[in-house]
């Protein structure tokens, strides 16, 4: 065999390894970013709290001026913690928001406040928080929670599946123009406010309320106080609040 073919050879050997490297990797990491989105969890922002060997201390989660829905006077409240992009935000919104808030929201028994919580790795997380707030400018609370739904059943339509039931396999790919789509179907034209930067500060305060709370990772709920983290089924949820309301 000559010099040259055994030259050739290496390099096509060569190839095929990085090739089937390459392809190892890229397996490897679609596995890892949607690793548990068939069961219970939460996705984690990059760093978590700063450890020590005392445990932390965390401020209470506070209200703010976040939109709320359900009756000011209810005995519980839920303050979330949430990221539209993430796809256990979206499961808990598919597999246990709209029993909850059948259940407990519409009969007066818990206030639901919604805080925004977008991860640095969801590129359109922040934006869908931005426009959520846009219409909520234009018509409210009532408003911005029917942003709120709109932007989880669409998900559900882009990760291909159910428009409010799923399932969720992955996390939604959409971007300003979709979000300024969605927001005209529902009937509020925000577009020259999606995109503008005018809820940033707002989204960060929530963002910074969260963290001093101990919110690591979305979803993160505060049940009167107590926290819970993760897409929790709904029976998790539905001892917390019973407990709270004894």
């Amino acid at each position: 065999m000559s010099e040259e073919t055994i030259t050739i050879k290496k390099e096509a050997l060569w190839k095929y390894s990085t090739f089937v490297l390459a392809a190892l990797l890229i397996v490897m990491s679609f596995m890892y970013f949607n690793k548990g989105i068939s069961t219970t969890g939460s996705v984690m922002a990059d760093g978590k709290l700063p450890g020590s060997d005392a445990p932390p201390v965390y401020a209470q989660a506070t209200v703010d001026d976040d939109p709320v829905v359900g009756s000011k006077d209810a005995k519980v409240t839920i303050i979330e913690f949430s990221d539209y992009q993430c796809p256990f935000c979206r499961k808990f919104w598919t597999e246990t928001y709209q029993q909850l808030k059948k259940d407990y929201v519409d009969t007066g028994k818990v206030k639901l406040v919604f805080r925004d919580y977008p991860l640095p790795f969801h590129a359109s997380a922040e934006v869908s928080a931005e426009a959520a707030n846009c219409v909520r400018e234009k018509g409210g609370d009532e408003a911005y929670f029917k942003m709120h739904d709109k932007i989880f059943s669409e998900g559900n339509k882009l990760d291909g599946g159910d428009p409010l039931k799923g399932p969720v396999k992955g996390t939604a790919q959409y971007g300003a123009a979709e979000l300024k789509k969605w927001a005209k179907e529902i009937g509020y034209e925000v577009d020259s406010c999606i995109g503008s930067g005018k809820y940033s500060d707002e989204i960060s305060k929530d963002m910074s309320d969260g963290s001093a709370a101990g919110v690591e990772g979305t979803p993160a709920f505060f049940i009167n106080g107590k926290l819970i983290s993760g897409a929790q089924p709904y029976s998790a949820f539905k001892s917390a609040i019973d407990s709270a309301l004894k």
